[in-house]
């Protein structure tokens, strides 16, 4: 049997509109691509920006689809189990190594190959998805089905976290259970560290700023708390687990 056209290319309508699950997935990705583009040769404080509007993307996408597609997938799809699996084992690493670079300085000499590993992880999660997955997605669902998933996977999303979190297990219910708590805190520092950042841009003298990512670092420690905790683990896999 041949392989199925990949959704990348496809028009939208044969997606199931604009509404889709495949649809709203294939636009998260096209934004990923122009970041990762945008991210390649930025060095400093202008890296470590882009680096956040690629987590405040990835982490919330890649946690919807954990908790809100792919146990479809697995019910749908009689290989279901493993092609989600090895999706779970991608996002694990991206968790992996994004908190490995928030704990890096700029001019660590490991730091340049761990970008150019996440930027690999993520464009081949992308092709993983768009290529394999969806389109078996596509067979197994009509147009409506598709739609309100779409619909389910966009509200989680809005609530997802934002951070890497890699001892959360990537299953339900652990995820679902530390969902909410660490979208709160993430959402927070997002906010405290863009503060920071304008403070800094600003000229606005250190005090301010320093007050911003003493705040941002205390809610780091907070969540840390929270996906160590079993509920956050509940549901966590060997293939994944940390």
């Amino acid at each position: 049997m041949p392989p199925l056209p990949s959704i990348a290319d496809r028009p939208v309508a044969e997606l199931g509109g604009p509404g889709s699950v495949l649809s709203r997935q294939r636009a998260d990705h096209v934004e990923l691509d122009r970041l990762l583009h945008e991210l390649s040769g930025t060095t400093g404080a202008e890296q470590r920006r882009v680096l956040r509007r690629i987590d405040r993307l990835v982490f919330s996408h890649a946690f919807a689809e954990e908790t809100v597609l792919w146990p479809v997938l697995r019910r749908v799809l009689p290989d279901g189990e493993d092609l989600t699996t090895q999706v779970e084992r991608e996002h694990q690493e991206v968790n992996d190594l994004v908190s490995s670079l928030e704990e890096m300085s700029d001019d660590d000499p490991a730091r340049a190959a761990r970008l150019d590993r996440l930027t690999t992880v993520l464009r081949e999660d992308v092709r993983d998805e768009e290529d394999e997955l969806f389109p078996r997605l596509r067979e197994r669902l009509d147009d409506a089905a598709l739609r309100r998933l779409g619909l389910a996977w966009a509200v989680v999303s809005r609530v997802s976290p934002t951070r890497p979190h890699p001892t959360v297990a990537r299953r339900p219910p652990g995820n679902a259970l530390s969902g909410l708590p660490l979208s709160v805190l993430d959402r927070s520092r997002d906010h405290l560290d863009a503060l920071a950042d304008a403070l800094a841009d600003a000229r606005a003298g250190q005090r301010p700023g320093l007050v911003a990512r003493t705040l941002s670092a205390a809610l780091a420690r907070a969540a840390g708390w929270i996906e160590r905790t079993p509920p956050a683990r509940h549901g966590d896999t060997p293939a994944t687990h940390r």
